[in-house]
Parts: C-alpha cells; sequence; structure tokens
C-alpha cells in the first residue's frame, strides 16, 4: 500500500497561499511564484528591520538640527557642547524634546553653548 500525501500538501499550500494573501498576481495563487516571493519577502524583513534603525536615527538628528538652528546652534556643534558638559542623553530622547518640550531642548542648547565659551 503506498502513502498519499495530499492532506499533508493541502496543509504546506493552504499555510503558503495564507501568508502571501495579499500579493499581486501569481504571486499569491501559484505555488512556485509565491514561495519564491515569500522567501525574497524574508530577506527583505531581516534587511529593512536593519534600514529601519538608519532611517529613524537620520530622522532624529534632522530634527535636532532644526531645533538646535531656531535656537542658533549648530547640531554638530550642540552635540560637541553636550559631550562636554558631560551630558549623555540619546538622540531619540534629545528629538522629542525639541519636538515636544521647547523651553528643556532650549536650556540644554544653553548648557552646551557655556561649555563651548568656557
Amino acid at each position: 500500500m503506498r502513502v498519499k500525501g495530499s492532506s499533508a500538501s493541502r496543509r504546506k499550500l493552504k499555510k503558503l497561499f495564507s501568508i502571501t494573501r495579499g500579493y499581486w498576481g501569481r504571486k499569491k495563487n501559484v505555488y512556485r511564484r509565491a514561495r519564491e516571493a515569500y522567501l525574497k519577502s524574508l530577506t527583505r524583513m531581516f534587511h529593512d528591520r536593519k534600514l529601519k534603525k538608519r532611517d529613524f536615527r537620520k530622522l532624529w538628528i534632522t530634527r535636532i538640527n532644526a531645533a538646535a538652528r531656531i535656537n542658533g546652534m549648530r547640531y554638530s556643534v550642540l552635540m560637541n557642547g553636550l559631550k562636554k558638559a558631560n551630558i549623555t542623553i540619546n538622540r531619540k530622547m534629545l528629538a522629542d524634546l525639541a519636538v515636544h518640550d521647547a523651553p528643556a531642548f532650549a536650556q540644554l542648547v544653553m548648557k552646551a553653548r557655556e561649555t563651548m565659551v568656557a
């Protein structure tokens, strides 16, 4: 008696097609194309998780620079002044202060400016 694997095959197909349900064209309902698209998406997921960190850091730096220039200082000078003043605050928190609490950010800019002058 031979073994027939139709239930296992059907389960495998259903699982893959449920994952690729939102894809366009044959990538959602032809097994070979769906599997290729799914495997490609896994590599993109890994790559884009790394890019996400890079993109957010870029965004934070842009926000800090804009707020620093409003207060009459460049980003690089501000970061150097904060480092010399031994103020350790990460860019994420600094950007959040720049957007949501401008007076507190202005105080940090003043501290950095005092350190640079002294």
